[in-house]
């Protein structure tokens, strides 16, 4: 009996230490019983819900299920079934903000069918916020509404229709004389052209801030920019193989930027001249802007870089830095650019401030801005498109 003992004690040993090595951990049980309902859930859905903490509590009912986890900030946290065949489990506390999960029902990864879904991480699939103290900016007011339109156009360098959505303030269509400045504004790997609309509310808060006089009315161009998925044909077809999309290096430049990649051609070629065709946007560089987050901002420097004459305003959310190289090495780089905006999450590796200084010293406008107690995720980027937006065209 005594070996036995024995063998059953290491055997749930190693059954434990393979969970932790596979994040698999039980449900969390140190949880704040003042749980509530998500703002990101379906209609009339009470799970997920969320706590004063920020633990995650989720709910499916899967009577024959013999296994769910939910899987969320890195981590799968068994859940545990009812009577009912219901299960429930509760992640530990995640950080502020919009966070991706899923639930994974017997080997399956699905998502949570009591929220609404997003598209990220590749996929379309459930997402849940995590409440912060300063959520106010980007809530809907009743004050002037803006519009995000959805457009389909031609795309010469790839022969085929492309899509994006694009904010209209809302005096655009009151107005019929007037032009607009235009910010061209890019996602993250893994997302698509959704992300900044739905996830990042961009027209929540640029409605709040130009009805509030702290930002001037401008028009946001939110496009799909994934290079490896862009196939580009005929005479922009790459003669040498084609060039990773760049990928996000916290707190630093990266590589030197040395050519253009898919989607950099596309904007030159498609987006940016059926911009200045379809709406009334001022066509000079003095009042064009791109920014991105994390893939995005990393393109943002590779492409102002690369056309330094192009794009008088720049930002970079959580997406490297620019360097004194970068602009050193570009003709008419420094000339043409009005603010180099660099900004990323507390958690991150914020070297942004010591970037904006060094800029500085060669006589750029570079601002450095570090979102407190957020890493790499889209609270951060909400925040630094909100402080981003208030320098625009000014």
């Amino acid at each position: 009996m005594k070996r036995i003992a024995f063998f059953v004690l290491m055997l749930a040993a190693f059954s434990a230490a393979a969970q932790q090595r596979n994040n698999v951990v039980p449900s969390f049980e140190g949880a704040v019983e003042d749980f509530k309902p998500n703002i990101t859930n379906q209609r009339g859905r009470q799970y997920p819900m969320v706590n004063s903490q920020g633990a995650v509590r989720a709910q499916l009912r899967a009577p024959q299920a013999s296994s769910v986890q939910l899987d969320i900030g890195g981590r799968r946290y068994e859940m545990v079934k009812d009577e009912n065949g219901v299960w429930t489990g509760t992640s530990a506390p995640q950080d502020v903000g919009f966070h991706y999960y899923q639930l994974n029902v017997d080997g399956a990864s699905v998502p949570d069918p009591g929220t609404i879904y997003f598209y990220g991480a590749g996929r379309w699939g459930s997402g849940i916020e995590i409440p912060s103290a300063d959520m106010d900016f980007w809530q809907v007011k009743n004050v002037p509404q803006g519009a995000v339109e959805e457009k389909y156009y031609w795309s010469k360098a790839t022969e085929s229709m492309r899509h994006c959505f694009v904010y209209l303030p809302a005096e655009y269509q009151k107005n019929p004389n007037k032009k607009y400045p235009v910010l061209y504004l890019q996602h993250g790997n893994a997302e698509d052209e959704n992300g900044w609309s739905a996830q990042g509310h961009t027209g929540q808060i640029l409605d709040n801030l130009i009805a509030a006089g702290k930002a001037v009315p401008f028009i946001v161009v939110m496009d799909y920019g994934q290079s490896q998925n862009i196939h580009l044909v005929g005479q922009y077809a790459p003669q040498q193989p084609a060039q990773p999309a760049p990928q996000p290096q916290q707190g630093r430049g990266g590589a030197r930027a040395t050519g253009p990649d898919a989607f950099q051609v596309v904007l030159m070629t498609d987006i940016i001249p059926m911009v200045e065709k379809e709406y009334r946007v001022i066509a000079d560089a003095q009042h064009r802007a791109l920014a991105g987050l994390s893939m995005g901002g990393m393109q943002t420097r590779r492409i102002t870089v690369a056309n330094p004459t192009t794009f008088a305003y720049v930002g970079l959310f959580s997406g490297g830095t620019v360097s004194v190289e970068d602009v050193q090495g570009a003709v008419g780089y420094k000339q043409t650019n009005k603010l180099v905006f660099m900004s990323c999450g507390s958690k991150e590796n914020p070297r942004v401030m010591e970037a904006a200084e060094s800029l500085k010293g060669i006589g750029v406008n570079a601002v450095g801005y570090v979102s407190e107690g957020t890493a790499h995720e889209w609270h951060t980027w909400r925040r630094s498109l909100y402080q981003f937006a208030q320098l625009l065209f000014k």
